[in-house]
C-alpha cells in the first residue's frame, strides 16, 4: 500500500477514536510497515512522562499526553479557522504563542479532570462562527449532547486604545455564567473585519 494512503488511514482512525487509538507508520530495512499502538488513559496515567505518538504529518501539534492530540488539534483548527486569513496575518504570532497553549491547556484540564471514563465521550464542535459571533469551538458529551465547555472571542473595543480580541471559555460546571480568561491581542484603533474572512 502506498504511503500517502496509510497516512491517510492512520489520520482517520485517529480522528474516529479521539486519538486513543493511533496506528503509526514504520520503516524497517527499507520496507514500509504498519503496526498499532494502542495507548489507554490508565498506560497514560502510569507512565506519566510518556510522550505521544507524532502526527505531525497531518498538521496535529505533537503533544505531552496522546489523550489530548485530536482534540487540540481540532481546537487548533477551529480556531484559526475563527480568525480567518486577514485577522490571522495580522496577530498570528500573539495567538501561537500566547493565546494556543493556554487554550491547549485547559482543554488538558478538562479531559483530565473528567477523568478517562466520561472523557472518552467528548467532542469538539466543527464550525466556529461567521461575522461577530463569539463562538470558536465547544466540547460537549455524545451521549447527552449537552456542553461541557465553550470557548469563545469577543471583541473589545476600548476608548483611546482600540479593538481587543478576548479570548475566554465558559463552563457547564457554574451554568456557562463566568468569563474563565485565556488571553488578549490587541488589533488596532481600526476596525477589525468579521471572524472568518
Amino acid at each position: 500500500m502506498k504511503l500517502w494512503i496509510r497516512k491517510v488511514f492512520v489520520f482517520l482512525i485517529a480522528l474516529v477514536t479521539l486519538g486513543f487509538y493511533i496506528p503509526s507508520i514504520e520503516q524497517e530495512a527499507g520496507v514500509k510497515e504498519e503496526s498499532e499502538v494502542h495507548t489507554s488513559f490508565e498506560a497514560l496515567e502510569e507512565n506519566g512522562d510518556s510522550e505521544a505518538e507524532s502526527a505531525d504529518d497531518f498538521g496535529i501539534s505533537k503533544e505531552k499526553e496522546n489523550k489530548t492530540l485530536l482534540l487540540t488539534g481540532l481546537a487548533r483548527e477551529q480556531a484559526m479557522a475563527k480568525l480567518g486569513p486577514r485577522i490571522l496575518k495580522q496577530v498570528e504570532d500573539e495567538f501561537l504563542e500566547g493565546i494556543l497553549p493556554e487554550m491547549e491547556e485547559v482543554l488538558s484540564s478538562l479531559l483530565i479532570e473528567a477523568g478517562p471514563q466520561e472523557a472518552v465521550y467528548f467532542k469538539i464542535t466543527d464550525q466556529p462562527s461567521y461575522g461577530y459571533g463569539e463562538r470558536i469551538f465547544h466540547i460537549y458529551d455524545v451521549r447527552s449532547e449537552e456542553d461541557v465547555a465553550r470557548f469563545h472571542v469577543r471583541r473589545d473595543k476600548r476608548p483611546l486604545e482600540g479593538y481587543w480580541f478576548n479570548f475566554h471559555y465558559h463552563l457547564s460546571k457554574d451554568n456557562f455564567e463566568k468569563h474563565h480568561q485565556i488571553g488578549e491581542i490587541y488589533w488596532s484603533r481600526n476596525t477589525p473585519p468579521k471572524w472568518m474572512a
